[in-house]
């Protein structure tokens, strides 16, 4: 018990601080805690493009015609891609009115209708047409394009793989320094995390003339950031 006791209490003083919350493990004699963070960084297999349409009018259905029209303009933008409508999701949408707050009676000067609309695309060839022809077409805002990965589990399987050999290799140390043999896991918790890199899309792009050449768009031969993974497992090892 003695050797076990500041083993313990030193190992959990080098845990990473974005470590979460575990459940208390009692120290059993002969036996080691251990706490290690692994990782594993994959190339992206998705991009999220993320906008709102807003539409502001002095009446509710002038704002929700005006809404209507940038909507069918994006489907336009979006089939002109080679992409189905229905590939767009929408996350919200509300029609709210715009008051005179400058007013002691709080007049209503206009509407608002707002819908947020989010895409999927595997072909990262798209996101510069799009991005761009929406800003032109003026319909969209708020653009924002994020790179992630569909299918994570595999990515933070191997990134507890990674914090388990990092956690084993520790307790190993501890155990040769001690003159002891390292034994079974008895006990194990496992957390994951996963990045998401967000690039944001600024509207307002200069409009160039028919005559002039587009320039290439902001991501063209650009690689997407890797999407890193994270890990954290504590272990408890016995000793021999």
């Amino acid at each position: 018990m003695k050797l076990i006791v500041p083993i313990f209490f030193v190992l959990m003083l080098v845990v990473p601080a974005f470590s979460q919350e575990h459940p208390a493990v009692t120290a059993q004699p002969n036996s080691v805690y251990v706490g290690a963070d692994g990782k594993f960084e994959a190339a992206p297999d998705t991009a999220l493009i993320q906008f709102n349409i807003n539409a502001q009018a002095d009446t509710s259905k002038a704002a929700y015609d005006l809404a209507s029209k940038q909507a069918e303009q994006t489907r336009q933008v979006l089939k002109a891609n080679g992409i189905e409508a229905k590939s767009a999701e929408i996350g919200f949408f509300s029609v709210q009115p715009m008051y005179d707050w400058k007013n002691p009676k709080r007049k209503i000067v206009g509407y608002q209708v707002t819908a947020s609309v989010s895409l999927k695309l595997k072909d990262f060839s798209r996101i510069g047409p799009i991005t761009q022809q929406l800003t032109d077409a003026d319909v969209s805002q708020g653009q924002n394009v994020s790179y992630n990965l569909d299918n994570v589990d595999d990515a933070k399987n191997k990134a507890v793989e990674d914090a388990y050999r990092r956690a084993r290799a520790s307790a190993e140390t501890i155990a040769k320094a001690s003159g002891r043999v390292l034994g079974e896991m008895s006990y194990a918790s496992v957390d994951t995390f996963e990045s998401n890199r967000v690039m944001p899309m600024q509207r307002g792009a200069v409009m160039m003339s028919a005559a002039a050449a587009a320039p290439p768009p902001p991501q063209q031969e650009f690689t997407p950031q890797q999407v890193t993974v994270t890990a954290h497992v504590n272990a408890v090892f016995t000793l021999k």
